[in-house]
């Protein structure tokens, strides 16, 4: 079956395109595409093998006739993303999506690159097919939306969030999205080591709030095969951001991914609550010291008064250690709860924060990164690990 077909008279083009899905099951069939065909009858009847699940609208298309062919497949076959190749801006990206452009690829793009956005194009294809398919009307469409806090800073919660971010990668690829709710003084864009070019204050607003793949758009992608939403870089864009504006960009982004990774902003403000209020997986973390312990105590009340008790809750302690003066058994007593993991302390863990490159992003065999991993096994419906129980420990 031919998941891509090209429609471009760029031979360059079209062997980096080749060379970008060789790794990838289907293939590719290219038509030169001039003149450009008016109706999808016309492209899909030229197809020897079935409907596709991307085509791509390459350089040397006329882009009027384009984006007319685009807003016709998007009518009549919504289930098949369009991928329109060339140079951006923001009004051309706005006028795309309308017409049912899924996404937009420069012309000059690396294979690596035209690798990951074909496979984003392919999930989105998957996404709408299920959509539209009458088995799947029961299921419930929303992702996992999982919000890792904490009462207090300093204790590792956007070095775990990323690090749950990259292990769930692994098991969805390009179908995991990490937020950065500090909206104040996040640092997930240091900690992964990119420069996004949007953040979330343009997520919240204007075309993006209204369609969600506009929203996507906007996310930046890492070699992980995860996509990320970083924080806004002037701290003052935090007051423009309301919490009904954070439970509805949740909700967009779990209509479209698998798995939603939160970092909140230590405390409970109106951000977090709003996190919390969507989220279906609560990691709470404190580290092994009396404050931090007490300040989690006061957190589970809080979230217990105000009846948020709808998420299934995973109490992590972090940088756990024997020399620190509390033990396993302390923190349950103080918290009223079973801790379900323990993170080790160790340097190759703070390290990779330093150096912008999660832990398990390195397929490190650290202790620290076994904990990690098996944290991020709750997550998934089908690790057995998970059916092991609630209450497991590492390293301490």
């Amino acid at each position: 079956m031919s998941r891509f077909v090209m429609i471009s008279p760029d031979a360059a083009f079209g062997q980096r395109v080749r060379l970008a899905i060789s790794g990838l099951p289907g293939s590719m069939q290219s038509f030169a595409g001039t003149p450009l065909a008016k109706t999808p009858e016309e492209v899909l009847g030229v197809i020897s093998d079935g409907a596709p699940q991307v085509i791509l609208l390459g350089p040397g298309v006329n882009l009027d006739e384009a984006l007319r062919l685009a807003s016709a497949f998007d009518v009549q076959h919504p289930d098949i993303s369009l991928v329109l190749v060339r140079e951006t801006d923001p009004d051309l990206t706005l006028t795309a999506m309308r017409c049912g452009i899924r996404d937009i690829l420069a012309p000059d793009a690396e294979p690596d690159t035209i690798r990951v956005l074909l496979e984003r194009a392919c999930q989105s294809a998957a996404s709408r097919r299920r959509s539209i398919s009458p088995s799947s009307a029961p299921e419930e469409p929303l992702g996992r939306i999982i919000a890792v806090a904490a009462a207090k800073g300093g204790v590792g919660k956007t070095t775990v969030a990323t690090n749950i971010a990259v292990g769930l990668g692994r098991i969805a690829p390009m179908s995991t999205v990490l937020v950065d709710l500090d909206t104040q003084f996040g640092d997930v864009d240091t900690v992964l080591r990119i420069v996004p070019e949007h953040t979330l204050k343009d997520a919240v607003t204007g075309a993006a709030a209204q369609d969600t793949m506009v929203l996507k758009t906007l996310l930046s992608v890492h070699p992980a095969s995860i996509y990320a939403l970083c924080a806004p870089s002037d701290p003052a864009d935090s007051n423009r951001i309301s919490g009904e504006e954070i439970t509805h960009m949740l909700r967009q982004l779990a209509s479209e991914f698998r798995y939603v990774v939160v970092d909140t902003a230590p405390g409970l403000g109106e951000h977090t609550l709003a996190a919390l209020e969507a989220a279906t997986d609560l990691v709470l973390l404190c580290g092994m010291d009396v404050p931090s312990v007490r300040g989690a105590r006061k957190e589970l009340d809080v979230l217990d008064k105000l009846q948020m008790t709808s998420q299934k809750r995973h109490l992590v302690v972090n940088n756990a250690t024997r020399d620190s003066g509390l033990s396993i058994q302390d923190i349950e007593a103080t918290l009223g709860a079973p801790v379900n993991l323990a993170i080790p302390r160790s340097k190759a863990l703070a390290y990779s924060t330093n150096q912008g490159e999660p832990l398990l992003h390195q397929r490190s065999r650290d202790k620290a990164a076994k904990a990690l991993h098996q944290l991020v096994d709750r997550f998934d419906p089908e690790s057995a690990q998970l059916r092991k129980g609630l209450h497991r420990r590492a390293g301490v």
